[in-house]
């Protein structure tokens, strides 16, 4: 089998790793061959975080995955993130259907709400359905949730598949493997990127409010301090190879969001990380956040201020609570949202769309 992988980002870019790069060493072993072709450079996105301008390596994005395409007609499937050429119609997935090359689509945001509630009416004009028409066209729709799902066959998708954003298990050894931190101060975490800490600041008083109360930090890995602003929050230095021995450094994971159509799209990866090293979370009840927490066993879904704080506070206070629900997170993982449950049920999609 020879795969055309049409990815969004390198590895730099999480969508990218962690919904498609990761499972390359499976189709290795396999012996497909599975090509990789990144939308957006490492250096696009190290510009994009650091706020500098953007625009060449845009273009140089637009110009090479053209050249790629030209080639599209050497593979049994092509394999597209998201879509081929953002913010210009589906006029290449179009050109796919017609030549008869199969094609597959993976989502884990709600991307056509970049166009449909764009706040330009001529983008919704002309893009609003666009990605209606890729998801229309794709031999599959691969959705991270049931919102992005329901979005795929409300499009007239021919076939649609929950599969949810995973971890490595060889790469999370769980936090009760670490020496005792009994006599440290409490942890409170969260990972995202400088854009999506916005998010930490409805809780601004919560936290301070906890810090007056018990010997307890709070830490937000991927951010910086100017996106931080005034908050009591630490910011911790992102890595790949650091990410998870950061995560290990946390007691609770927390994830509070908006409710918008955007953020319902997501696909609750930080909750899945932190369930992998075995810790509770906390999170909005926004999305398939729904689905992930289940209220009292290994979590909580909290929404104003004062849950948020009464919550936390009570696994600030109880060791063995963290621990009960940190063990049941890690089963968890280990069943549904890891690379090791998924891979064989991605395989075989894989071979269903190429088939057909």
């Amino acid at each position: 089998m020879k795969v055309l992988l049409l990815t969004r980002y390198a590895r730099l870019g999480a969508s990218s790793r962690l919904r498609t790069l990761q499972y390359l060493s499976y189709f290795k072993f396999l012996g497909w061959q599975v090509d990789p072709a990144p939308f957006f450079s490492n250096a696009y996105l190290e510009k994009l975080y650091s706020g500098k301008t953007t625009l060449k390596e845009a273009l140089l994005a637009y110009w090479g995955r053209i050249k790629v395409l030209a080639c599209a007609g050497r593979y049994d499937l092509v394999w597209v993130e998201k879509e081929i050429l953002p913010f210009l119609p589906a006029a290449a997935e179009r050109l796919l259907k017609a030549l008869g090359m199969p094609y597959m689509v993976d989502y884990d945001d709600a991307l056509f709400h970049r166009y449909d509630l764009h706040r330009l009416p001529v983008v919704r004009v002309l893009l609003g359905r666009k990605i209606d028409a890729v998801m229309k066209n794709a031999a599959l729709v691969v959705a991270g949730n049931q919102y992005l799902a329901d979005r795929a066959k409300s499009a007239g998708a021919k076939r649609v598949e929950i599969v949810p954003t995973v971890v490595d298990l060889n790469r999370y050894p769980a936090v009760d493997d670490q020496p005792d931190k009994s006599m440290e101060p409490q942890v409170v975490g969260w990972i995202g990127t400088p854009k999506t800490s916005r998010y930490l600041y409805p809780l601004k008083s919560v936290f301070e409010s906890l810090q007056s109360q018990f010997n307890v930090r709070f830490a937000a890995v991927g951010a910086t301090r100017k996106s931080l602003s005034d908050l009591p929050v630490e910011p911790w230095q992102w890595s790949e190879d650091t990410e998870v021995d950061s995560i290990r450094k946390f007691d609770i994971g927390i994830m509070p969001l908006e409710d918008s159509p955007w953020e319902r799209g997501k696909c609750g990866y930080k909750l899945i990380q932190y369930m992998a090293c075995g810790l509770p979370v906390v999170a909005s009840p926004v999305g398939v956040n729904k689905e992930i927490v289940e209220a009292g066993v290994n979590g909580w879904l909290v929404e104003e201020g004062s849950e948020w704080q009464k919550k936390m506070a009570i696994l600030i206070r109880d060791a063995r609570l963290r621990q009960r629900m940190g063990s049941y997170n890690k089963a968890k993982v280990a069943q549904w949202y890891s690379l090791q449950a998924q891979a064989d049920r991605v395989i075989n999609l894989f071979v269903e769309a190429a088939n057909k």
